[in-house]
């Protein structure tokens, strides 16, 4: 038995049902995929993967690309899927912490990453969308390798925004049960069609998205890529979307988007980064829908929805998923009363392994009890709805008074020339740390920073009021949309002296 393998892909042998859809309208069917990815897992036999060997790839988003992770989970391999903007140098330090015995890369990006390979004896080969490159499956296909609910299945690495990126390990279990229970909690279906424009290096577009079309039977529009006016074109052709806040708002700036284009849609979902509830009244507004948000984490996979029947409540990320409990605590483990600010842990069977080779901070971060700390500052209502107020690593502590850039952000983006902002903290001489606002202002709006405190005066304490003010064209952000706020940080370390 091979647990992930057998519930996501044995069903399916021999399926003619649209799979993958390109966005020409060519589909893959099931049984062609899955018997790809039986050739490319005999592939993998042949060029030497035992189980439980680590497979790296950076690879740019293809159904081969898909494939190899298929084959990677028949043939008992630790995949790891890196971002395609990773240097050449951030994948050396990935393939050596996990110890991987191949890289599979894009052709386009063998030529940096052959001596990196070389340096550190793992073998490169190269795959291409369209099924290129030096790594070809096999003529016929590897029998599924045994593998048990709490073997490995992948690590995927951390943003590394501070210290050294960890290697989260995912076991089969962690994987499958989340999604399962997303299919239930989201209702898909075999007559589901998705509407995928995320990366598949990534929990979101991986774990998430392509698992629950999976596990439903349904099928994927397979774009490369976002683009606005090509999701509006495939719109008609879909039921659902999983995105990030950007393709909300890029989609919002878009003419065509009415209540008539998203009429054969019964759900769109947010995540990887905190929806504005502009955003979510907007999209209502302007389409019908209610954007249902969630919340997830490369260690745990989703741990909160808004229920797919009920209130989605703006700003919010729901109430805890069936089989997975989460808390609220004080720095010491201690669960908080109802409506109080802490760090959320999680505990169920999506909770990941711990960090690769990283035994002291696996037990810094996950409990002997098995709940895991997030890092992620929440507060939980009454009814179970848990609100995320920012990171721990973000919290500004000024003159010491706690102040949560959430809620600063929340003012600040109400105002009319405000189209979105960051809040950060930085060193201050006397205060310790002070407030400073990072803003984009809508277009053409004129910008008023000197204004700033002035509008937010009767809204705000005067010591959560930004002391500095700066303008800019964008903020920075990861591949999944969230703001880099350590970048910010970075970037303005001395502005206070």
């Amino acid at each position: 038995m091979n647990h992930l393998h057998d519930a996501l892909f044995a069903p399916h042998q021999g399926s003619g049902r649209p799979f993958l859809i390109a966005p020409d309208g060519a589909a893959l069917s099931y049984g062609a995929f899955v018997d790809l990815a039986a050739r490319y897992a005999q592939a993998m036999a042949d060029a030497g993967l035992k189980p439980g060997d680590r497979l790296a790839l950076q690879l740019d988003k293809s159904a081969e690309m898909l494939a190899v992770i298929a084959a990677a989970i028949r043939a008992g391999v630790v995949f790891l899927p890196l971002n395609t903007a990773y240097t050449a140098a951030e994948v050396d330090y990935f393939i050596r912490d996990a110890g991987a015995r191949m890289l599979l890369a894009d052709p386009a990006y063998a030529g940096r990453l052959a001596p990196v390979a070389k340096a550190a004896g793992v073998r490169l080969e190269t795959v291409a969308p369209g099924g290129g490159g030096s790594f070809q499956p096999a003529a016929t296909g590897l029998p599924p390798v045994a593998r048990a609910a709490g073997d490995l299945a992948a690590f995927l690495y951390t943003s590394g925004t501070t210290g050294r990126s960890k290697g989260a390990m995912l076991s089969h279990d962690n994987l499958l049960s989340n999604a399962r229970t997303l299919v239930g909690l989201w209702r898909f279906g075999p007559e589901d069609v998705l509407l995928h424009a995320l990366p598949i290096f990534h929990t979101h577009g991986l774990f998430v998205a392509t698992n629950v079309v999976l596990l439903a039977g349904a099928s994927m529009i397979f774009l490369p890529k976002f683009d606005a006016r090509e999701v509006m074109r495939l719109l008609p052709k879909a039921t659902t979307m999983m995105g990030v806040p950007t393709f909300y708002t890029r989609l919002l700036a878009e003419p065509g988007l009415t209540p008539d284009a998203a009429r054969h849609m019964r759900l769109f979902v947010s995540g990887s980064a905190p929806l504005l509830a502009e955003t979510h009244q907007d999209w209502q507004a302007r389409t019908g829908h209610r954007i249902l948000e969630r919340y997830g984490m490369t260690e745990t996979n989703m741990n909160c929805s808004n229920p797919y029947e009920g209130e989605r409540r703006p700003g919010t990320v729901g109430q805890a998923l069936p089989g997975v409990e989460v808390r609220v605590c004080d720095g010491s483990g201690a669960e908080l009363p109802r409506g109080e600010v802490g760090v959320l842990e999680v505990r169920g069977p999506n909770v990941f392994q711990g960090y690769w080779n990283m035994p002291e901070k696996t037990a810094e971060e996950l409990r002997a009890d098995g709940f895991f700390l997030t890092g992620d500052l929440a507060v939980m209502g009454a009814d179970g709805y848990v609100t995320i107020v920012g990171r721990a690593k973000d919290l500004v502590i000024s003159g010491g008074y706690n102040i949560y850039p959430s809620e600063v952000e929340a003012e600040i983006d109400a105002l009319p020339w405000v189209l979105e902002s960051a809040v950060i903290g930085l060193p201050h001489p006397d205060m310790g740390e002070a407030v400073m606002a990072v803003i984009v202002p809508r277009p053409g709006a004129t910008p008023d920073p000197e204004g700033l405190a002035a509008a937010l005066s009767e809204r705000l304490a005067r010591f959560k009021l930004p002391r500095a003010v700066e303008v800019v064209a964008e903020l920075p952000r990861n591949t999944m949309g969230k703001v880099q706020k350590a970048a910010l940080r970075a970037a303005h370390k001395g502005r206070f002296g």
